[in-house]
């Protein structure tokens, strides 16, 4: 919170304060959804207008970061009653938070298993489901040892809707009975994209950021090392495509300081310009989209990508889901631990490429960004991946509904 200094209110809230009590009306049944980032408030979206379309259900959501909080009233403030930090996970807030809204449902997004949170709806007999539910290689290698510390917690879940038969494994290994274990997908793949950019737009909105009509290779959700490697590579296809251009979008906005750094001592004959500086004088060879919730609009403009935090070092990945669903064409490293489903059909669709290290890469993207019908047959295998990858969200829906008007 000090870092980065826009919890302003917060910390009330995360004490449990500051949230008046809430009367319940009958008739109405009142859900109680926690989603800890900016990434879990998108991909819960079409989830929470689901939810919304019933008048008699009430929307209380909370939310851990200043990302996800500035996110969630910016687009669901029309749809949800309340919207709070989620307070901290000790039992004198967690249980002043729990007496006032007396949620019907709790539902938690993804990897989120809170013991106080769950141990609180065990005391009220509230059921408690987990959506969108996966567990990493890190996360399941400090959970499973530690696993009979939580087990009297995890009593308190009725449902896991896993993404994967992989995930939901490796859920039972952790003390999740496998009765209460569901299959149905991955609900980042039934996120609304929005309004896509027309041609016209697109082609408006790369000249108003310096872009011009050249390729662009774009550097989606990178972090440190990779923006090293996408700089290098840039230099090499700049002397095949004189007129491409790079755009690099780190996955936190505060390491500005740090990419700045970068390019002044590596880009040498390269001018550059920050997105969170306004839109530039005239036309640039590098733009850093260093500005929060705008990737989605990025990538459109985008005719190649790299998606981030998966060369080595790193293993976890960044999400390579608005790549696909967008048609742009795109390569990963082998470090894609948190997206091993979608890795997976994304490659046996022929959807995407991965690359095992720095040096594949650099010369991989060259050869791809001068070989268009390699990138058009991808997007064509990218529209059948999207199409065959939806189904999640009506899933999900109906298992919420049974454990509601239960």
């Amino acid at each position: 919170m000090k870092r980065r200094g826009d919890y302003e209110g917060a910390l009330s809230m995360r004490f449990g304060m500051g949230i008046d009590d809430w009367p319940k009306q009958e008739g109405r049944y009142r859900v109680w959804v926690q989603a800890v980032s900016l990434g879990e408030m998108l991909v819960i979206e079409a989830l929470l207008r689901k939810l919304a379309s019933d008048d008699r259900i009430e929307i209380f959501l909370t939310t851990t970061t200043s990302t996800g909080y500035g996110l969630a009233k910016e687009r669901y403030s029309n749809i949800c009653d309340r919207i709070v930090y989620f307070p901290l996970d000790f039992w004198p807030f967690s249980r002043r938070v729990w007496k006032r809204v007396r949620p019907d449902l709790a539902i938690c997004a993804e990897t989120e298993l809170w013991p106080e949170h769950m141990q609180q709806a065990l005391n009220s007999n509230t059921p408690m489901v987990l959506v969108n539910g996966r567990m990493s290689d890190s996360s399941f290698r400090y959970a499973r040892p530690l696993a009979f510390m939580f087990r009297g917690h995890i009593r308190s879940i009725n449902r896991v809707l896993a993404i994967s038969e992989h995930d939901a494994q490796r859920f039972e290994a952790i003390g999740v009975e496998r009765s209460k274990m569901v299959v149905t997908g991955n609900l980042k793949l039934d996120v609304s994209i929005g309004d896509r950019l027309s041609q016209s737009d697109r082609a408006a909105m790369k000249t108003r950021l310096g872009l011009d009509e050249g390729f662009v290779l774009l550097g989606s959700s990178t972090w440190p090392g990779e923006e090293v490697a996408l700089l290098e590579t840039f230099k090499h296809l700049r002397k095949k495509l004189p007129d491409c251009r790079l755009m690099l979008v780190p996955r936190h906005a505060e390491r500005r300081g740090e990419v700045r750094t970068l390019l002044e001592s590596s880009a040498a004959g390269f001018n550059w310009h920050f997105k969170s500086e306004g839109d530039p004088d005239g036309d640039v060879d590098i733009l850093v989209g260093d500005t929060s919730g705008e990737l989605r609009v990025l990538t459109q403009l985008a005719d190649l990508a790299f998606i981030g935090k998966s060369l080595p070092p790193h293993k976890e990945g960044q999400t390579p889901i608005e790549c696909g669903l967008l048609g742009v064409p795109m390569v990963f490293g082998p470090g894609m631990n948190n997206f091993l489903s979608i890795r997976e059909g994304l490659l046996e669709s022929g959807s995407a490429e991965e690359l095992p290290d720095e040096e594949a890469l650099q010369s991989r993207l060259v050869a791809l960004a001068l070989d268009e019908e390699a990138r058009e047959s991808q997007k064509r295998n990218q529209e059948v991946w999207a199409k065959n990858s939806r189904g999640a969200l009506e899933r999900t829906v109906e298992e919420i509904d049974k454990l509601l008007h239960r």
